[in-house]
Parts: C-alpha cells; sequence; structure tokens
C-alpha cells in the first residue's frame, strides 16, 4: 500500500478514489500541517483555532506525564527554560564548540558523537 500515489490526471488506476496527503512544515520557531482540499491549499487548525504551533516541547521533570507541545509549552519557557526546548533545529549538526561559540542555550548540554544533545530533568 503506497502513502502517496501519483499519477497523470486522467491517468490514475481509480479515477474517483480520493486519497488526503498532509504536508507538515516543522520550522525553527513555528509549525503548521497543511492539506490540499478542492485544489486548494489549505492549513489545518488545532483544537484551539490556531494555524500556527509554536515549535516548543516542554518536559515536565521528575514526571510521567506526557511532554507539552506549542502554545502551554511556549507559555512555561521563563518558568521552567531548562526543560522548555525551543528552536532546537539550530542546534543540529553543530558540536560543543559550535553551539557555545553562537550563544549557549540555558538547556544542559551534553556532547556527543557529532552532534550536542539536549539533557532534561
Amino acid at each position: 500500500m503506497a502513502l502517496l500515489q501519483i499519477a497523470e490526471p486522467g491517468q490514475s488506476a481509480v479515477p474517483h478514489q480520493h486519497k488526503l496527503a498532509a504536508g507538515i512544515d516543522l520550522g525553527t520557531t513555528n509549525s503548521l500541517i497543511a492539506s490540499v482540499q478542492s485544489a486548494l491549499p489549505r492549513a489545518l487548525k488545532d483544537e484551539a483555532d490556531q494555524i500556527l504551533l509554536p515549535s516548543v516541547v516542554h518536559y515536565q521533570a521528575n514526571s510521567d506525564e506526557p511532554p507539552l507541545v506549542g502554545y502551554p509549552a511556549l507559555a512555561l519557557q521563563s518558568q521552567d527554560p531548562i526543560n522548555t526546548i525551543a528552536s532546537v533545529k539550530r542546534l543540529m549538526g553543530r558540536s560543543m564548540a559550535d553551539v557555545i561559540k553562537a550563544g549557549k542555550p540555558p538547556y544542559t548540554l551534553v556532547d556527543g558523537p557529532g552532534m550536542v544533545s539536549i539533557d532534561t530533568a
């Protein structure tokens, strides 16, 4: 079973079958999901009627609760910066020396082979 089947117009094996595909933009600052409906692109909204979702994750210290994402996580960024991860894409592929040179974030960084990692409580 293919996730996405591409065919020339009128050449589809099942011409009246409609499948839905979603495009996800995992941005450094914000993320969103979009789809094409009736030949028009449409950004999908979350349960709070928002299109953009902040690319922020908050890990709750000493808890088995799942992490918070988006606006709830962003609200905790100033209260618990060590466990609230934002703009993580800026760290990807960088060494510890590169990260520190660019301005060390408030997270606990762990130097690893190839790139830096983040340790949460």
